[in-house]
């Protein structure tokens, strides 16, 4: 071993199509965290644990999920990003990474986390969109201002009972802090590209996903904004819409 041992934070990017989740897993099961590590061993010959600020799922992407690790190092934080961006696959990529506080922990001390949902409606796929972005087939423009008006009745302090369970614990409150849609690009052969960004102190599991199913209804139509919100404020644990797939959601910012 080389160096004294430090923690390190980084921010870290990935495609995660390909991979079950951020969590490392039994077995040769590809995940994020897993691949991180094993390249962290062929940089530094020693066995180091990674930890996530966010446990994405399967098939969930992230532009600004962050880590940290503890690594004897005697070179500079920049040559070690440099290595180890050498040695990831290339759908996974380190953007930052500097010395951190001994303490520093990514999940426990992150104050809040964003994730954006990239979604189209459009009456025919786009396939160079397929890993990152859901289709949802229609030849009519989205109910904008509804999704709008039924995004903005999650802001604050709230019983999100009805969007997910708890990771750990019992308790479903949680403090959304920006919860917005975005039309992120005008119309071009018929498609209407809409971006929705929440930002929270904490989520529950599949939150995200269950709350953009029930807005892509909203914006075809199929459900008002106020029965959106009556079902969540109802936090009875029952919502009839279906999840959003995975692929289109990113975590793209955690705030300390």
């Amino acid at each position: 071993m080389n160096g004294r041992v430090t923690r390190y934070r980084a921010v870290l990017a990935y495609d995660g199509t390909d991979y079950f989740g951020f969590q490392r897993q039994a077995g040769d099961t590809p995940t994020i965290q897993g691949a991180v590590e094993a390249a962290l061993r062929q940089v530094t010959q020693q066995e180091v644990t990674v930890t996530g600020a966010g446990r994405t799922d399967t098939g969930v992407h992230a532009t600004g999920q962050v880590i940290a690790f503890d690594v004897a190092w005697r070179h500079e934080a920049s040559a070690l990003l440099r290595a180890l961006n050498a040695n990831l696959p290339e759908s996974i990529a380190l953007q930052s990474l500097d010395e951190a506080a001994a303490d520093f922990h990514p999940r426990f001390d992150a104050r809040s986390r964003a994730y954006t949902y990239t979604l189209y409606f459009a009456p025919v796929r786009q396939p160079l969109w397929m890993r990152c972005a859901w289709h949802i087939a229609t030849d009519r423009p989205p109910a904008l201002e509804a999704m709008q008006q039924a995004a903005a009745g999650l802001v604050g302090t709230h019983d999100f009972a009805t969007f997910g369970t708890p990771p750990q614990g019992d308790s479903t409150i949680r403090e959304v802090f920006r919860s917005e849609i975005v039309l992120e690009a005008q119309p071009e052969q018929s498609s209407y590209v809409v971006r929705y960004e929440i930002e929270a102190n904490a989520f529950l599991y599949r939150m995200v996903r269950r709350i953009v199913g029930g807005l892509a209804r909203v914006g075809r139509g199929e459900l008002t904004p106020e029965h959106f919100l009556t079902a969540f404020r109802a936090a009875d644990g029952t919502w009839p819409n279906p999840s959003a797939p995975a692929h289109g959601l990113c975590l793209t910012r955690v705030t300390y």
